[in-house]
């Protein structure tokens, strides 16, 4: 294979892959853990984040509003300021090129009595952001974008009644600060990242079969998290492991939440030996080491309901 520039590459069989190893902690939940330590009492500690350019930005963001946030690599430590600490920003927040961090924000600083503009680089300028900002004017928030639907996004103080709607972690975000109880439909199951860790800080949410609702809060408390290791990090390995043969890989302490491990339901379809082993429960989140074998894989029709 050659490239533009005239080099050459070539590409061989890598061999057997064994042994145990972590993969980096898991994103979504490393920028839930970032914001609801910013806005709990007290001091948060999260070990197994990640240190990626987007959950860099969102830990930026807040201390851009006078959080204080120690990070040393291995360590993230939280100066939580609580529900109503938060400080307008003298400039923009630029949240780079992640798209978690600006729409789960845009939830939680519609709730905050100052204005809030939200930005980012050239790609997420051009990225959709009324799927959140219509549900939140629904809940009364006063807040606005570009006509063309994308950022900048400009909030502004409100007043919430009672609403329902999608994008669920941005609005759980608004419940916080909303008057009465928000009430979710969700239609089809997502991601729970956020009322696992919602009740790690000590607001749980309830669940009445897709209806997910949250009350207005008086305080989160900080709390020690341990962030699992990202799935879709450990994706790549599980199937390594499983082509290449005469594997046999352990995928240490990896999230396993049902609203993420299809994959792997996937794959046992197609033949694979996987196995979960030391099952846990940490910082609220399922977790496991994941035991890969190679084995002969089968073609499948992939079920349709495994693939939302």
């Amino acid at each position: 294979m050659s490239s533009n520039n005239g080099s050459s590459f070539q590409v061989k069989p890598g061999g057997v892959i064994s042994g145990r190893i972590t993969v980096p902690g898991d994103k979504s939940i490393s920028h839930r853990a970032l914001m609801l330590g910013a806005i709990a009492e007290g001091e948060t500690t999260i070990t197994g984040f990640l240190q990626g350019e987007d959950t860099l930005a969102t830990a930026k963001a807040f201390q851009q509003m006078g959080v204080e946030i120690e990070n040393d690599g291995k360590l993230v430590r939280i100066n939580g300021v609580g529900l109503r600490g938060l400080k307008e920003s003298s400039s923009p927040i630029d949240l780079g090129n992640s798209g978690t961090s600006v729409r789960l924000m845009t939830g939680l600083l519609a709730g905050q009595n100052f204005d809030s503009e939200l930005i980012g680089d050239k790609s997420l300028m051009t990225r959709p952001m009324l799927r959140v900002i219509k549900p939140l004017r629904s809940m009364k928030a006063d807040i606005s974008c570009a006509e063309t639907g994308t950022l900048p996004i400009y909030i502004t103080e409100y007043e919430l009644p009672v609403a329902s709607a999608q994008l669920k972690s941005c609005l759980l975000l608004a419940g916080l600060y909303a008057e009465g109880v928000t009430t979710i439909i969700e239609n089809q199951a997502t991601r729970d990242h956020t009322e696992r860790m919602l009740s790690a800080f000590s607001h749980p949410i309830t669940r009445n079969q897709n209806r997910i609702s949250i009350s207005k809060a008086d305080k989160l408390m900080g709390t020690d998290i341990s962030i699992p290791a990202d799935f879709s990090s450990a994706a790549f390995f599980i199937v390594a492991a499983t082509i290449a043969p005469g594997s046999d890989l352990v995928l240490e302490n990896v999230g396993v939440n049902p609203t993420r491990d299809a994959m792997l339901k996937i794959m046992e379809l197609m033949g694979a030996d996987i196995e979960l082993e030391n099952k846990r429960e940490q910082s609220g989140e399922p977790v496991a080491d994941i035991h890969i074998k190679s084995s002969e894989l089968k073609g499948i029709d992939i079920p349709e309901e495994l693939v939302p």
